[in-house]
């Protein structure tokens, strides 16, 4: 019988904090559903601490730290639970995460719990994504500043994508192999490095979405470099009207993404047919993010943050509904996922 605490963080928690991510965990295979789960929560309480803009982004990152320290295994007096309750948990308007970040002591006992090496991948996995919000915290200014930052060039882009999701698909292709030996048929260095381009795929996807949002908090993603090769600043950024005109830009970014999303598709079908649950796990993101693309690229006022392009709750039901009858065939999944590809590329 599980754990009530345990059921409680894995369950209920789990889905109040992300309802999208819940339906993933679900269909996943039994084994990897603690661990993965468990990565989730930690990494959205660390999120939800870089996030909380009502205290300062120094106040933020020194929590931030503590907690990748807690994680790691460094002792504690309770002086850091007792902070988040008071600094951080009391500001925030979801009550999910402010239960989620009350419940940090018992996740921590939950990670205890694991195996040594899902307690180590575990470890590994979200001491780098919280390197990716530290490096929110430290790139771009207080959200309240009025101030706007943006990356310097492609490579801090792309390397930024790789520690806030690339990293998961290592993760994930580590997990596969642990709980699931014998199903992935590639190399595991092979299947790594795509777990990785997965990984960016989806993240470029949000921070193209997300770009008109994320300005008007101080962040542009965009990197400096390329705004200079179009002949655009930040400031031109923040004016809707300029969506046309910053639209070659994102193109270029969406070609790369694209190629991340071919990868994704390699990756996906070195699952075998019979892993229906793993593939699922898998197809789902994809077939969401080509489907935000596409809304993407359609959208004229791409950088209205009153306009953002993202796909509706019964559309994800319904590709979760599609996907039932494509999963099985290798040939279905290729034919679902080129269409969505050549449907974006034709509106270059």
């Amino acid at each position: 019988m599980q754990n009530p605490t345990r059921a409680f963080l894995l369950g209920p928690l789990l889905k109040g904090v992300s309802r999208s991510f819940y339906l993933t965990l679900r269909v996943l295979p039994a084994g990897m559903r603690d661990p993965i789960g468990l990565a989730y929560l930690l990494a959205r309480a660390a999120d939800t601490i870089a996030d909380t803009s009502l205290i300062s982004p120094e106040q933020r990152l020194a929590l931030l730290l503590s907690l990748r320290g807690r994680i790691d295994g460094a002792p504690d007096d309770g002086a850091l639970f007792q902070r988040l309750a008071t600094e951080v948990a009391g500001q925030q308007v979801q009550s999910d995460e402010k239960v989620l970040l009350e419940s940090l002591a018992p996740a921590l006992e939950v990670l205890a719990q694991l195996s040594e090496s899902d307690r180590k991948a575990v470890r590994e996995i979200v001491s780098t994504l919280t390197e990716g919000m530290e490096f929110d915290l430290r790139a771009f200014p207080d959200e309240r500043s009025g101030q706007i930052a943006a990356l310097r060039e492609y490579a801090e882009l792309d390397r930024y994508t790789y520690l806030v999701a690339g990293c998961v698909g290592e993760f994930w292709t580590t997990m596969t192999y642990a709980h699931m030996p014998g199903t992935l048929k590639e190399r595991p260095e092979t299947m790594a490095r795509r777990g990785v381009r997965f990984g960016k795929a989806l993240q470029m996807t949000n921070v193209l979405r997300d770009c008109g949002k994320d300005l008007r908090i101080g962040r542009c993603y965009l990197p400096q470099t390329m705004l200079d090769q179009y002949g655009l600043s930040v400031q031109d950024l923040l004016l809707p009207a300029n969506s046309a005109r910053a639209r070659p830009l994102m193109v270029e970014l969406v070609r790369g993404a694209l190629d991340h999303f071919r990868e994704a598709l390699d990756y996906t079908l070195a699952i075998p047919a019979w892993s229906v649950r793993l593939r699922l796990a898998c197809l789902w993101p994809i077939l969401i993010g080509l489907d935000t693309l596409l809304l993407l690229v359609d959208n004229a006022a791409w950088l209205d943050p009153a306009k953002v392009s993202k796909v509706r709750r019964n559309q994800v039901y319904g590709i979760i509904a599609s996907s039932l009858l494509l999963v099985p065939s290798n040939g279905l999944v290729r034919a679902s996922v080129e269409k969505r590809i050549k449907q974006i590329e034709a509106r270059f």
